[in-house]
């Protein structure tokens, strides 16, 4: 679960488009993929609709606990002995998809939204629990699992999407059973290596103990072949600097790669995976719900500021500068009037640079710097807005902003990023119901048609029809 260092297969090619939108709906089960009509529900993964499932046979408390087979170590790796490893043991899973261990509670998270930079470009994930389970088959057990939706966004573009499945055994610790994995440069899908799952590769693996100590040992990918990461806790007991306050009781690791590589990770309370970095670059939490959530009314000064930013993007693209300006001015007054700690410390200076670059813009009358500025200040205004709002409602208004990002592109005859707005917006379009869901559908299917016959004008149509419909539901 190497997030941010993604490792190409050398001479990797892009798919073509319609290769890959059958690859964005093979099921993790699936042998083959098939292609997911535009209409569809959003089941990227099979459905799951049965009750926790108790395991065929439950060991007694007298007997052993089965080993769960293990694929020949690594070559050339300087893995921890077998007597550190705390993973070995066949876990039972009687209520699975109830997560509480408060180092990786997954099932209590909402929306996780994540900070950093890559290579030194701005690098973003979004993290969604989705509205569905799946099955999982592995040592003679059914595992319902839960899915985790993640995204990853270098420099403003659609980078890495994977969905992930966890399940909690009955001690506590959390198990990774699989993953699809969807890896994009360009605006188009170039691999899916990297994908996954317990019982059809090779073994599940553990990726959080349910008591973790300093010295444990564990393995959240365990196919060395295929994919591999090691883990060794180095501290416990820690308390770091949370978006809103110091959190106690953090713990601090260190992975190995399958290429030798290392990085350090925090995991904290509430949170899961807190801070990730290695060969400088950081990735960092921001924000987590239901953690950080307010039972309150939205601050009227944060309302101001994605209103602001969208209108202010409207002006700049007719040319309205005076009118641009003015929204401007109501932002900085807005921004001024937010109270303190209504704000995660890490996102204060994105939205300070992001109003900055949109002043800049506007007064240099550069509409598309200035519209994408205005995208930028009104997403982090809306990440905002996550303590407060239903998740739903914030993931209807990033979908109305990448439907904005597609008409800026468009107008850049930027084609690669069109189609990877539309790749952007059919995630979000997975986060939903199947009614949540429909509200996207026809659109999002008339956007890739328009895609696969190259009518940029198609595409603008549709985004715009579709940036009427969500604003008719706000």
């Amino acid at each position: 679960m190497n997030r941010y260092q993604i490792i190409r297969r050398p001479g990797a090619r892009a798919l073509t488009l319609a290769a890959t939108i059958a690859l964005l709906s093979v099921a993790c089960d699936s042998t083959a993929p098939t292609a997911r009509p535009a209409t569809a529900a959003p089941t990227t993964l099979a459905l799951a609709t049965a009750a926790p499932t108790i395991p065929s046979s439950t060991p007694s408390a007298s007997s052993a606990p089965a080993l769960i087979p293990q694929p020949q170590d690594p070559a050339g790796l300087n893995v921890a002995p077998s007597s550190a490893r705390v993973d070995l043991a066949m876990p039972v899973f009687s209520n699975p998809t109830r997560i509480t261990n408060p180092l990786f509670p997954v099932s209590a998270q909402a929306s996780v939204l994540m900070h950093g930079h890559v290579g030194g470009k701005p690098f973003r994930t979004e993290v969604t629990l989705l509205p569905f389970t799946h099955l999982i088959d592995w040592q003679g057990q059914r595992i319902e699992t839960v899915v985790s939706q993640y995204n990853a966004f270098l420099d403003g573009r659609i980078e890495e999407v994977a969905y992930d499945l966890y399940a909690q055994a009955d001690d506590g610790s959390v198990w990774y059973l699989g993953e699809d994995v969807f890896d994009f440069a360009d605006g188009k899908l170039i691999s899916t290596e990297g994908t996954w799952q317990a019982g059809r590769d090779g073994p599940g693996a553990m990726i959080m103990p349910g008591a973790p100590k300093v010295g444990d040992v564990y393995r959240p990918e365990n196919m060395p072949a295929f994919v591999f990461e090691e883990v060794t806790i180095q501290e416990v007991g820690l308390t770091v600097a949370g978006p809103l306050g110091p959190i106690q009781g953090a713990i601090k690791v260190l992975e190995l790669h399958a290429d030798g590589s290392t990085e350090v990770k925090v995991f904290a309370p509430g949170y899961g995976e807190f801070e990730t970095g290695g060969d400088g670059d950081l990735e960092a939490l921001a924000l987590g719900v239901p953690t950080d959530a307010l039972s309150q009314a939205t601050p009227a000064e944060l309302l101001a500021v994605s209103g602001g930013a969208l209108r202010a993007f409207e002006a700049a693209g007719s040319g309205r500068w005076t009118d641009a300006a003015d929204e401007v001015a109501a932002i900085k007054a807005a921004l001024a009037g937010v109270a303190d700690g209504i704000v995660p410390g890490p996102l204060q200076p994105l939205i300070a640079a992001a109003t900055t670059q949109l002043s800049d813009a506007i007064q240099g009358h550069k509409a598309g710097a200035a519209r994408n500025a205005a995208i930028e200040l009104a997403r982090l205004a809306f990440d905002v807005q996550l303590r407060y709002r239903p998740v739903t409602e914030i993931d209807l208004a990033r979908a109305d902003l990448w439907a904005a990002q597609l008409l800026v592109d468009a107008a850049a005859g930027n084609d690669g990023g069109v189609a990877a707005d539309v790749f952007a917006l059919d995630y979000v379009r997975d986060r939903f119901d199947p009614e949540g869901a429909a509200i996207l559908n026809v659109d999002l299917g008339a956007l890739q048609h328009a895609i696969l016959d190259g009518d940029r004008d198609a595409a603008v149509a549709a985004a715009t029809h579709l940036r009427g419909v969500l604003a008719g539901l706000s």
